[in-house]
């Protein structure tokens, strides 16, 4: 499964939103889930119903992020709230498959991990 975790500022409108879910999906193909903080669920139901996809509300804190925004860290105690939503979201084994994408008002960013890979059935 791949899920895509979306950060945001307060406010950003649904184009930058969609901007930056649209080049992680470019990058990784397309998704089957959003995820972002429970702060940020009621600016990404929008995004989540016009893609018509579920929307995971997670906690990110000391998630391991492959990008660092110290900003971010000292907000929410990860490098990368896109980055840690979706892996958070993916589960257990999960992995960045499309890094940090930023829109270009620089509102919203997004990022895609895929679920890990189970062995033979």
């Amino acid at each position: 499964m791949m899920v895509a975790g979306i950060g945001c500022r307060a406010g950003a409108p649904l184009a930058a939103l969609q901007a930056a879910l649209d080049a992680a999906e470019a990058q990784a193909g397309p998704v089957d889930a959003l995820a972002t903080i429970a702060a940020r669920g009621p600016h990404l139901a929008p995004l989540a119903g016009l893609r018509a996809l579920p929307l995971h509300l997670v906690a990110v804190e000391g998630i391991t992020t492959p990008t660092r925004s110290p900003r971010i860290l000292a907000l929410h105690g990860t490098g990368s709230v896109a980055e840690a939503a979706a892996l958070a979201a993916a589960g257990p084994g999960a992995r960045i498959v499309a890094a940090r994408h930023v829109s270009p008002c620089g509102q919203a960013t997004a990022a895609i991990a895929e679920t890990a890979q189970k062995g033979p059935a």
